[in-house]
């Protein structure tokens, strides 16, 4: 017998072993002496890891097309110009099918044509856009410059290449535009967008729409205040999300899909203390209530500052953070439980605790819903689209950067 460190006994591995040997022969007696039918057999197939197991080889019943910018000559010349106040029309499909992924990059010397240029969507004959946002915000890029990350519905590959892979459905037609708004020529658009063809398309889809908004500044309820975290700061209450900024605002039945936020600060300190709050139907308070920016993105601490980019999260880009001129970039996707709605949603959240921070926003959110949708509100003009810092009060009021 071997002895533990409390003094009892232990058996030795020789004699564990013997039992476990003496275990298995009286299971094994027992399945050979009556014991209930199935004990020791296969399980029958599961149905739904076969499906697993058959899905990438059950054959499909579409066509794959592309609509794309190549040279129709034949030769190399495989890009559109733009010239400004023109428009490009990257899709103009008839019938039924499902946008699968769209593709861009772009050669301009307009050093903002990430907001200049603006990508529009219509679909069935639909007589305003569902999708409409300035094509840098479209794809995470808030801040009109680039950087290379990867998420499941949006990435940027080296080198500013733009790829989108939301499931855009249509019944009988769709129309994809990219129209510049700036003052400079962009000499080259390249596209790809790939989509499929259908007889029809079943019951109970709904459309896909994306929507820019944007408050610079995102004016805060206090001016005066160096820190905070102080008492007044931080004992402030919002209950009802009052003065919240805001995402988006639907009415239709649909689902909240995500969004990508950008953030230029115009006050020192952290800025993303502010909740989510995300009123649903015909809830007046919160339905959904979050615990900070940071969290709603699913990170923590104020990321750490460093930039991170997963699947249904991320910041990718975090520049000088903490202070007057800090640069963020964020998403985060709810594809593992889109946010559903019956008649409306409205998707907040506060700029700083109880709204007294006064940072730039510039958000795009992403959303399926039933048709007809409701008004966008008017795109900024193009020079408003453009981040700069301004003077608003607060921490850090005297940096000479503010304007």
């Amino acid at each position: 017998m071997n002895s533990d460190v409390n003094g009892g006994s232990k058996p030795t591995r020789r004699k564990m072993l013997g039992a476990m040997a003496s275990m298995a022969g009286a299971t094994a007696a027992l399945v050979g002496a009556g014991a209930p039918q199935g004990i020791g057999e296969p399980a029958a197939p599961d149905a739904q890891p076969l499906e697993q197991l058959y899905a990438p080889a059950r054959l499909l019943a579409y066509k794959s097309r592309r609509s794309s910018s190549w040279d129709r000559s034949g030769g190399n010349n495989d890009a559109v110009p733009v010239e400004p106040g023109s428009t490009a029309t990257v899709l103009n499909a008839v019938g039924a099918g499902v946008v699968t992924h769209l593709w861009f990059t772009i050669s301009s010397s307009d050093p903002m044509h990430l907001k200049n240029l603006v990508l529009r969507a219509w679909w069935d004959g639909e007589a305003t856009p569902s999708v409409e946002a300035p094509i840098g915000d479209f794809f995470g890029l808030g801040l009109g410059d680039y950087f290379v990350y990867q998420s499941e519905m949006l990435a940027v590959a080296s080198i500013k290449a733009l790829n989108a892979y939301f499931k855009m459905p249509f019944a009988s037609s769709a129309r994809i535009t990219v129209a510049n708004e700036g003052s400079i020529r962009t000499d080259s658009l390249y596209y790809a967008v790939d989509y499929v063809t259908l007889p029809n398309l079943p019951d109970g889809l709904g459309r896909f729409h994306a929507q820019y908004r944007q408050a610079a500044p995102c004016k805060g309820e206090v001016d005066d205040w160096t820190n905070e975290y102080s008492p007044a700061i931080n004992d402030r209450k919002n209950l009802s999300g009052k003065g919240n900024y805001l995402f988006l605002e639907a009415t239709g039945r649909g689902h909240f899909l995500g969004v990508t936020q950008a953030v230029l600060q115009n006050q020192d300190g952290w800025f993303g203390e502010g909740d989510d709050m995300i009123f649903i139907d015909d809830d007046t308070a919160p339905t959904i209530n979050g615990t900070g920016t940071e969290d709603y993105y699913n990170g923590a601490w104020c990321f750490g500052d460093q930039p991170f980019a997963f699947a249904h999260n991320g910041a990718p880009y975090i520049m000088d953070p903490n202070r007057i001129g800090g640069r963020y970039c964020l998403y985060r996707w709810h594809t593992e439980s889109p946010i559903a709605f019956e008649r409306s949603i409205r998707v907040t959240m506060e700029h700083g605790h109880a709204n007294h921070r006064s940072d730039n926003f510039y958000t795009t959110a992403y959303w399926y819903q039933t048709e007809p949708h409701a008004a966008f509100p008017a795109l900024p003009s193009p020079a408003d689209r453009v981040p700069r810092i301004y003077r608003v009060g607060g921490a850090g009021a005297a940096h000479p950067a503010a304007s």
